[in-house]
């Protein structure tokens, strides 16, 4: 079965983003383990302001990957690389691990926002996560953990260090 893994970049007092979105604080002055990454993951699954900020940004989706944005606002998608996904999140994305199409699939990559993060721990539906913590303060924003009033345990499977001072940590279900 398919894993949805929660990969993302959070400064150390637990922000994803900047309090507009912003993200101009992320390291990519290396590859930070991204292609690894990259290679066990064939589909993407964001919020409709993650897409939206990204189409801001001049990237459109992610290539040679299925992308799903889940939104209550869009009806369509403003191109066929990207599929609106405006039911239920939780027994699309199961369906989604089963791989539906037969094809052995790699994992999903629960890519952002805020909102949608939230929806998937309240759901149950994220199976590892892989914390990319930054070096840095940014004292608001969007925070990664909204508060659910859930608990959820994880267990630590991997932990790496940088020189930049950028710390990855592993955790699976």
């Amino acid at each position: 079965m398919k894993k949805v893994v929660l990969n993302v970049a959070v400064s150390i007092d637990g922000f994803i983003a900047g309090p507009n979105g912003e993200y101009d604080w992320c390291f990519t002055d290396q590859d930070y383990g991204m292609k690894d990454f990259l290679s066990r993951i064939d589909t993407t699954l964001m919020g409709r302001k993650t897409f939206e900020l990204m189409q801001q940004q001049g990237q459109e989706t992610f290539s040679g990957m299925k992308n799903y944005v889940f939104s209550k606002t869009l009806s369509s998608s403003p191109n066929n690389l990207v599929q609106i996904v405006s039911g239920d999140v939780k027994s699309f994305v199961n369906e989604l691990k089963k791989d539906p199409d037969g094809s052995g699939g790699k994992d999903l990559w629960l890519f952002g926002g805020g909102e949608l993060i939230k929806t998937f721990f309240d759901d149950d539906l994220i199976d590892e996560m892989m914390l990319a913590i930054h070096p840095l303060l940014l004292g608001s924003g969007i925070p990664l953990f909204p508060q659910s009033g859930k608990r959820h345990e994880f267990t630590l499977k991997d932990c790496k260090t940088y020189p930049t001072g950028l710390v990855q940590v592993f955790y699976k279900r």
